[in-house]
Protein backbone atom coordinates (compact mmCIF):
# COMPACT_ATOMS: atom_id res chain seq x y z
CA UNK A 1 0.00 0.00 0.00
CA UNK A 2 3.05 2.39 0.69
CA UNK A 3 4.53 1.97 -3.01
CA UNK A 4 0.81 2.98 -4.14
CA UNK A 5 0.42 6.07 -1.77
CA UNK A 6 4.40 6.90 -2.75
CA UNK A 7 4.00 6.24 -6.67
CA UNK A 8 0.90 8.51 -6.54
CA UNK A 9 1.77 11.41 -4.46
CA UNK A 10 -1.01 10.40 -1.76
CA UNK A 11 -3.56 10.14 -5.00
CA UNK A 12 -4.52 6.71 -5.04
CA UNK A 13 -8.04 6.62 -3.44
CA UNK A 14 -10.96 4.36 -4.31
CA UNK A 15 -13.47 7.17 -5.00
CA UNK A 16 -16.65 6.85 -3.29
CA UNK A 17 -19.01 7.77 -5.79
CA UNK A 18 -22.12 6.33 -8.48
CA UNK A 19 -20.15 4.40 -10.80
CA UNK A 20 -18.36 2.78 -7.52
CA UNK A 21 -21.72 1.75 -6.18
CA UNK A 22 -23.32 0.94 -9.05
CA UNK A 23 -20.01 -1.16 -9.70
CA UNK A 24 -20.62 -3.05 -6.53
CA UNK A 25 -24.49 -3.27 -7.14
CA UNK A 26 -23.78 -5.00 -9.86
CA UNK A 27 -21.89 -7.84 -7.98
CA UNK A 28 -24.53 -8.48 -5.31
CA UNK A 29 -23.10 -6.17 -2.62
CA UNK A 30 -23.57 -2.54 -1.23
CA UNK A 31 -21.34 -0.51 0.59
CA UNK A 32 -23.08 -1.69 4.45
CA UNK A 33 -22.04 -5.33 3.42
CA UNK A 34 -19.04 -7.19 4.73
CA UNK A 35 -17.14 -9.61 2.66
CA UNK A 36 -16.69 -13.03 3.73
CA UNK A 37 -12.83 -13.28 3.89
CA UNK A 38 -10.52 -13.97 1.42
CA UNK A 39 -13.93 -13.28 -1.24
CA UNK A 40 -12.35 -10.08 -3.73
CA UNK A 41 -14.64 -7.38 -5.48
CA UNK A 42 -14.26 -5.28 -7.90
CA UNK A 43 -15.25 -1.85 -7.03
CA UNK A 44 -14.11 0.18 -10.12
CA UNK A 45 -14.62 -0.46 -13.96
CA UNK A 46 -11.00 0.53 -14.61
CA UNK A 47 -7.92 -0.40 -13.01
CA UNK A 48 -6.04 2.48 -12.83
CA UNK A 49 -3.58 2.95 -10.32
CA UNK A 50 -4.68 6.78 -9.59
CA UNK A 51 -8.00 5.07 -8.50
CA UNK A 52 -7.06 2.54 -5.79
CA UNK A 53 -5.64 -0.10 -7.70
CA UNK A 54 -2.56 -2.32 -6.45
CA UNK A 55 0.91 -2.80 -7.97
CA UNK A 56 2.06 -6.30 -7.55
CA UNK A 57 5.49 -7.43 -9.36
CA UNK A 58 4.93 -10.34 -11.49
CA UNK A 59 8.27 -9.79 -14.37
CA UNK A 60 9.32 -13.20 -13.82
CA UNK A 61 6.12 -14.82 -13.96
CA UNK A 62 4.97 -12.69 -17.59
CA UNK A 63 4.22 -14.84 -20.83
CA UNK A 64 6.40 -14.11 -23.44
CA UNK A 65 3.79 -13.36 -25.48
CA UNK A 66 2.79 -10.51 -23.49
CA UNK A 67 6.69 -9.04 -23.42
CA UNK A 68 6.58 -9.63 -27.50
CA UNK A 69 3.99 -7.52 -27.53
CA UNK A 70 5.27 -4.85 -25.44
CA UNK A 71 8.49 -4.93 -27.72
CA UNK A 72 6.48 -4.05 -31.01
CA UNK A 73 4.52 -1.21 -29.23
CA UNK A 74 7.73 0.32 -28.41
CA UNK A 75 9.11 -0.29 -31.93
CA UNK A 76 6.35 0.98 -33.00
CA UNK A 77 6.61 4.70 -32.01
CA UNK A 78 9.82 4.37 -32.64
CA UNK A 79 10.51 5.22 -28.31
CA UNK A 80 13.27 2.64 -26.71
CA UNK A 81 11.91 3.33 -23.12
CA UNK A 82 8.06 3.05 -23.41
CA UNK A 83 4.95 2.65 -20.79
CA UNK A 84 2.69 -0.35 -22.13
CA UNK A 85 -0.51 -0.86 -20.89
CA UNK A 86 -2.23 -4.50 -21.32
CA UNK A 87 -5.40 -5.49 -19.25
CA UNK A 88 -4.55 -9.22 -18.69
CA UNK A 89 -6.69 -11.77 -16.74
CA UNK A 90 -3.32 -13.68 -15.98
CA UNK A 91 0.15 -12.86 -16.34
CA UNK A 92 1.28 -16.02 -17.35
CA UNK A 93 -1.41 -16.61 -20.04
CA UNK A 94 -1.40 -14.94 -23.73
CA UNK A 95 -4.42 -13.31 -23.11
CA UNK A 96 -4.63 -9.50 -23.07
CA UNK A 97 -6.12 -5.96 -24.37
CA UNK A 98 -3.88 -3.52 -25.35
CA UNK A 99 -4.44 -0.46 -23.59
CA UNK A 100 -1.80 2.34 -24.63
CA UNK A 101 2.11 2.66 -25.21
CA UNK A 102 3.31 6.10 -23.92
CA UNK A 103 6.74 7.96 -23.65
CA UNK A 104 6.80 7.89 -20.04
CA UNK A 105 6.99 4.98 -18.00
CA UNK A 106 5.99 5.21 -14.03
CA UNK A 107 9.15 4.13 -12.78
CA UNK A 108 8.30 4.90 -9.56
CA UNK A 109 5.48 1.96 -9.74
CA UNK A 110 8.12 -1.07 -9.68
CA UNK A 111 9.80 -0.38 -6.48
CA UNK A 112 11.46 -2.56 -5.18
CA UNK A 113 12.69 -3.81 -8.53
CA UNK A 114 16.17 -1.39 -9.73
CA UNK A 115 14.25 0.35 -12.68
CA UNK A 116 15.97 3.93 -13.26
CA UNK A 117 19.72 2.30 -13.43
CA UNK A 118 18.85 0.18 -15.83
CA UNK A 119 16.97 2.89 -18.64
CA UNK A 120 19.83 5.15 -17.93
CA UNK A 121 21.77 2.61 -18.73
CA UNK A 122 20.33 1.89 -22.04
CA UNK A 123 19.92 4.70 -23.01
CA UNK A 124 23.42 5.94 -21.95
CA UNK A 125 25.28 3.04 -23.17
CA UNK A 126 29.11 3.21 -22.05
CA UNK A 127 28.95 6.19 -20.26
CA UNK A 128 30.93 6.37 -16.81
CA UNK A 129 29.01 6.32 -13.52
CA UNK A 130 28.49 9.73 -11.75
CA UNK A 131 31.81 11.80 -11.01
CA UNK A 132 32.78 11.76 -7.35
CA UNK A 133 32.90 15.19 -5.81
CA UNK A 134 35.77 17.32 -5.58
CA UNK A 135 37.74 18.14 -2.43
CA UNK A 136 40.09 20.42 -1.56
CA UNK A 137 42.36 17.81 -0.29
CA UNK A 138 42.48 16.91 -4.53
CA UNK A 139 43.28 20.52 -5.17
CA UNK A 140 46.62 20.13 -2.88
CA UNK A 141 47.68 16.37 -4.73
CA UNK A 142 47.51 18.27 -7.89
CA UNK A 143 49.93 21.35 -6.95
CA UNK A 144 52.59 19.11 -5.95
Amino acid sequence: MWRRAAATGGESRIPIDQVTEATVAEAGWSFDDLLPEGERLRVCRTANLHQGGTIHHVTAEVHPELCRVAVVAAEAIGIPVTGTDLLVPDVTRDEYVFIEANERPGLANHEPQPTAQPFVDFLFPGQPGLPQAWTPEERRTEQV
